[in-house]
């Protein structure tokens, strides 16, 4: 089977490298079920390169380390990002030449990514965080629904997909714990705290009955409707909720997991304890929010010492 015409390549030189990519590109779209943009983006990499080699007289499937090295430096003074990205491209359309037997040597392999520094997550303050929570007018059903949510989400630290999909079921209200599954199906246990676990109660009690009404949803925080939000939906109304709050900050319902492990943090918290309630299963992808709270410090450092 072959893919769809215009996810193929017509090059205007080597025939030889035109159905080299446009193998490679088959393979993406029925192997891995890639979306359009990605192919294309495969498409422009592979095309860039093969045009660059025409040049030199060398086609695609004979290109060497040095070959590959003098490609990438023949660019002024690109980003890092987009850099290691053509290079991602190559990297994987050699191996699939040598894994096809179409070449024996990978030029790839020797050929470093560039290095790319980790951006450190958006967060908010702790001040805005309040004026977030308090944005739901808690007066009607779903008010109290989003405000239950909120309260929730940064009390925790859940990834909004774990929030939206939370049941009945998962939350122990008499131990004040929820359980979560999260990434390659793990189970945590995360507490809710006293606030949070009060704003639950009551939307247990007084809000959720309504939204409901006579439907039986599993789901914890549904929709108007009865059903499972979607995390698109929580989405915005986060950003609904934000903007009422006077939150200026591009908000998203992850950077209240972001808020959440930094302000632990800020407040004395061990790291080991954050990297377990974030579900994380590397400590490496935690120490990320030890950078946040010392750049937070060196904020405030400035801000008041009389020599800062």
């Amino acid at each position: 089977m072959k893919a769809p015409a215009d996810k193929t390549v017509e090059y205007p030189f080597q025939h030889e490298s035109a159905e080299m990519v446009n193998r490679f590109l088959d393979m993406l779209w029925m192997e891995r079920g890639l979306s359009e943009n990605t192919l294309s983006a495969y498409r422009s990499d592979l095309l860039a390169y093969a045009r660059w080699l025409n040049q030199k007289g060398v086609r695609l499937g004979e290109a060497q380390d040095a070959d590959l090295r003098d490609y990438l430096g023949s660019f002024k003074q690109p980003a890092a990002r987009t850099l290691a990205r053509r290079l991602s491209s190559l990297r994987r359309f050699y191996i699939y030449l040598v894994r096809e037997g179409l070449m024996q040597h990978d030029p790839s392999a020797r050929v470093e990514s560039p290095r790319i520094g980790r951006p450190l997550p958006k967060s908010l303050t702790e001040a805005e965080v309040e004026a977030l929570l308090n944005a739901p007018d808690i007066n009607t059903s779903l008010g109290l629904r989003d405000r239950a949510m909120l309260e929730v989400l940064y009390a925790t630290g859940l990834r909004v997909s774990e929030l939206t999909g939370l049941t009945l079921t998962q939350i122990n209200l008499r131990q004040g714990l929820v359980r979560i599954i999260g990434k390659g199906n793990k189970e945590r246990l995360v507490p809710l705290g006293e606030e949070s676990l009060d704003w639950l109660q009551r939307y247990l009690s007084e809000g959720r009955p309504d939204i409901v009404k006579n439907k039986t949803p599993d789901a914890l925080f549904p929709n108007r409707r009865g059903e499972a939000m979607t995390r698109q939906a929580f989405w915005y109304l986060i950003k609904r909720h934000a903007q009422a709050a006077g939150v200026s900050k591009a908000l998203s319902p992850h950077v209240l997991r972001h808020a959440f492990a930094t302000h632990l943090l800020n407040h004395g918290a061990d790291l080991r304890v954050v990297q377990m309630l974030l579900g994380h299963s590397d400590i490496s992808t935690t120490q990320i929010y030890t950078h946040v709270a010392r750049e937070r410090l060196k904020s405030l450092h400035a801000q008041h010492h009389p020599r800062g």
